[in-house]
């Protein structure tokens, strides 16, 4: 590790071999000017490090920065927080991945009282689904920085080609418009997504809820039993066994269908809205003057997109600079760092932010349009709510395989209930 000390601010950067170095060395025991914080390698953490020095302004506060890769940053925190260790301050982490274990481990601080000292800061303002999703028992345990929700992607000359005036308003629609672009242009799917195991279970979300749905009912007891999973999984599964890509294969990711969707070979696309620049830059979409978006299709249920962050900020129970931690946090979520963070292409949480214009003046209207119908009605997940989560993707996610190429779908969500019901019980 190398630490650069500039402009009042302190850096720590670590490289991979040295990742035992990172951290503050020995453990404050006494409350610090300097504010220990771990961030992931993302375009958020480079935005806001380079405001560092208008946090110093503001607080006299310095910040010392361990920055990570995803991978790194599990393996410190599960070494470093299961030791209870001290010399992490604020922690950058994954609330839908990892918030559960880190929560119920009791390694993340209450901030109930926190987020309610200060009305300007203004919890308030954040949107429903985030919040429910850095919320454990009823305690506030991280703020939302990065938001994802659901959208539809969608190319515009296919639509009117085919004679459909408006995007699909539910799944009804969306299948009818696959099935007739697919028709009129056999070298084009109607529908193109992640087909992955435990790649699909994130965007099949949206399908489950929106047909009222759910992995879980939140009490212990597994739901894929239901005729509204069923509904759900059929769907999803027909859509791409029948107007999909020829040849399909079932471990696509994200990076793989949206390759189907921007080199022109798919009318549909559902897929989370921070990754829109892949499919609107003219340097890697063929098809980037013809993209649409529109809000994710509703069900019997309704629109019931995720809406989700993708990453939060939280301080670690071990610190013994709380006080001085939250500040960062509350400087580095206000409204201001969250706007230009925005500006910048990062959705956010916040509402009073995407509701201004200058926050979204560079997004497509569109796209803005879809983001803020889900902020409204969004669930605050989009995999199950558990401690060992890439277990359970693994094992709600086999249906979707298997609807895909055909399986008895029946048989295959008979197993899926009860392999998930057992899994659940193991975890109380």
């Amino acid at each position: 590790m190398r630490r650069i000390h500039a402009l009042g601010v302190t850096f720590a950067l670590a490289v991979p071999l040295a990742m035992s170095g990172c951290g503050g060395g020995e453990a404050a025991q006494e409350p610090s000017d300097v504010v220990r914080v771990t961030l992931a390698n993302h375009v958020w953490t480079e935005n806001i490090k380079a405001q560092f020095d208008d946090f110093t302004a503001q607080t006299g506060l310095k910040v010392e920065l361990t920055q990570l890769g995803e991978d790194q940053l599990s393996d410190q925190y599960n070494v470093k927080l299961n030791a209870g260790s001290s010399d992490i301050d604020v922690m950058m982490y994954r609330p839908l991945q990892e918030g559960r274990m880190f929560a119920r481990n009791g390694w993340m601080a209450d901030l109930s009282d926190k987020v309610t000292s200060d009305s300007t800061w203004d919890w308030s303002d954040y949107q429903a689904g985030p919040v429910e999703a850095t919320t454990y028992e009823g305690n506030v345990v991280g703020v939302p920085i990065i938001t994802e929700t659901e959208v539809l992607y969608y190319r515009t000359d296919l639509l009117e080609k085919s004679g459909f005036g408006a995007p699909p308003a539910t799944l009804d629609e969306l299948k009818a418009q696959a099935a007739k672009i697919h028709e009129d242009n056999p070298d084009i799917a109607g529908f193109v997504a992640r087909t992955g195991r435990t790649a699909a279970v994130t965007q099949f979300s949206s399908f489950l809820f929106s047909y009222g749905g759910d992995f879980d009912d939140g009490s212990g007891k597994a739901t894929l039993d239901t005729q509204a999973a069923k509904d759900a999984y059929d769907l999803y599964g027909t859509l791409i066994r029948e107007y999909g890509p020829a040849n399909v294969s079932t471990d696509m990711s994200w990076p793989d269908a949206m390759a189907v969707f921007t080199q022109g070979q798919a009318a549909f696309y559902v897929e989370a809205n921070s990754l829109y620049k892949n499919a609107t830059d003219p340097a890697n979409s063929q098809v980037a003057d013809t993209v649409g978006f529109a809000a994710f299709p509703a069900g019997p249920a309704g629109s019931m997109p995720y809406n989700i962050p993708s990453w939060a900020l939280g301080v670690n129970a071990g610190s013994t600079n709380v006080d001085n931690a939250w500040k960062f946090i509350e400087w580095a979520t206000s409204k201001d760092q969250t706007l230009l963070n925005q500006q910048a292409g990062v959705p956010s949480a916040r509402a009073s932010v995407w509701a201004d214009p200058e926050a979204t003046k560079d997004y497509p209207a569109d796209l803005v349009l879809a983001a803020q119908s889900a902020a409204a009605d969004g669930v605050g997940h989009d995999r199950p709510l558990v401690v060992q989560v890439a277990k359970a993707r693994e094992i709600v996610g086999q249906p979707i395989v298997d609807a895909i190429t055909g399986k008895d779908l029946d048989a295959s969500l008979v197993d899926a209930q009860t392999q998930y019901q057992a899994f659940l019980d193991g975890e109380k």
